[in-house]
């Protein structure tokens, strides 16, 4: 819960770098937070048929910076430039190419884009 947390202090930031915990922690935490939201905009809506109901689409509006941000972080991590991300829009390989780089090991020491957060201390292991 700590490294969902983080990212959301860190709503706007895309300088600097994401660790892979942070990452996936925040990954994991979104997608627990976006079932349970969806289970209960299905009960709210009970016979209705929307495709999405209030509490996801406003979780999702509300949470699509950070993702962003703490993603473009996370690929700073392993070196690359934040504009990777557009190869989502390539599909199934842009998909596979981002998913591999987000599960690489980040770049053991500083890089152009920031220093190399395992090596921060104040940084606790979850």
């Amino acid at each position: 819960m700590q490294w969902y947390l983080t990212v959301l202090k860190k709503y706007f930031e895309f300088s600097g770098r994401a660790r892979r915990a942070e990452y996936w922690y925040f990954t994991l935490f979104n997608v627990i937070f976006s079932i349970v939201l969806g289970v209960i905009d299905a009960v709210i809506a009970a016979g209705n048929s929307s495709d999405i109901g209030v509490l996801g689409g406003l979780y999702s509006l509300a949470l699509f910076i950070p993702s962003l941000a703490v993603a473009v972080r996370r690929l700073h991590d392993t070196g690359r430039s934040g504009w990777w991300m557009l190869m989502i829009f390539i599909p199934l390989i842009g998909v596979i190419v981002l998913l591999v780089f987000m599960v690489m090991n980040g770049e053991a020491s500083d890089n152009e884009y920031g220093p190399d957060p395992k090596a921060d201390a104040s940084v606790v292991e979850a």
